[in-house]
């Protein structure tokens, strides 16, 4: 079978990469091995999004090993295929989503499902493990909001209700065809109802086979101290949290890497 398969030259980039490069051909087909291994990202993606969240699992979880409570709301939209359609019903809450009003906190994290509930079933616990380690000192924190159906913007809503000064809307990012459970971490300084996207921070592929969990928690650490400081997020805050870290000898690109003539 393997003299069928006309190799690639650049095979070898393919350990670099969880991308779909150098995958050789069959005359002038696609090899049936990566046209299946594609089939499949494909319908895991297609079911990540359609899978729907659990909140009371997630809520009970995350109580029982962390210890904070959690509070589970609905976006507007109803259902996930509504969900789907009509973006503008996942950022804000629904009419019987009961919050307390009226706290004073200096940070809150909203779990939401977002396009792939499997990301935050199965990220946020380990994260918020690693994050409470990182964590600020003397932050006040909110309990935990697990939302349905949401998007980022939710998180506006739940943090002015609960009066939230920084709000961390952890999410399910889009799923890609290498990627059916990435989760992003959006971070909001002064939230309020109607604020646009430039007015927010992004931590993006928060997963082990991406950004793993305590490098997240390292860059939000950053950037929560320094929204804190200087009042503010977006684009107006840079996240320059690499700029303390050792440098390191050589390229950081193996592409940059001098060719070796052997």
């Amino acid at each position: 079978m393997s003299d069928i398969v006309t190799r690639n030259p650049w095979d070898q980039l393919r350990g670099f990469t969880a991308a779909r490069i150098a995958l050789g051909r069959a005359g002038v087909s696609m090899p049936t091995t990566p046209q299946l291994a594609f089939q499949l990202a494909h319908a895991q993606a297609r079911d990540a999004v359609h899978h729907e969240l659990d909140a009371a699992v997630l809520a009970g979880t995350l109580t029982a090993a962390l210890g904070l409570p959690c509070v589970c709301v609905h976006s507007a939209a109803p259902d996930r295929a509504t969900y789907l359609r009509r973006p503008d019903l996942g950022r804000r809450l629904s009419p019987d989503s009961r919050l307390a009003s009226g706290g004073a906190y200096d940070i809150g994290f909203v779990i939401a499902d977002g396009l792939s509930a499997l990301a935050v079933e199965r990220h946020a616990l380990p994260f918020l493990q690693s994050w409470i380690d990182a964590a600020p000192a003397g932050l006040s924190m909110a309990p935990l909001v697990i939302a349905r159906q949401g998007r980022v913007a939710l998180g506006d809503d739940v943090a002015q209700l609960m009066g939230i000064e920084l709000v961390v809307v952890m999410i399910g990012e889009r799923p890609g065809l290498s990627s059916p459970d990435s989760m992003g971490l959006y971070l909001t300084w002064q939230p309020r109802v109607g604020m646009t996207d430039e007015r927010r921070n992004c931590i993006s592929n928060v997963r082990p086979e991406g950004l793993g969990y305590g490098e997240a928690a390292r860059k939000l650490h950053y950037l929560v101290t320094e929204a804190r400081r200087r009042g503010l997020s977006g684009v107006s805050l840079k996240d320059d949290s690499d700029d303390s870290l050792p440098a390191v000898d050589g390229p950081a690109n193996f592409l940059l890497a001098p060719r070796s003539d052997t």
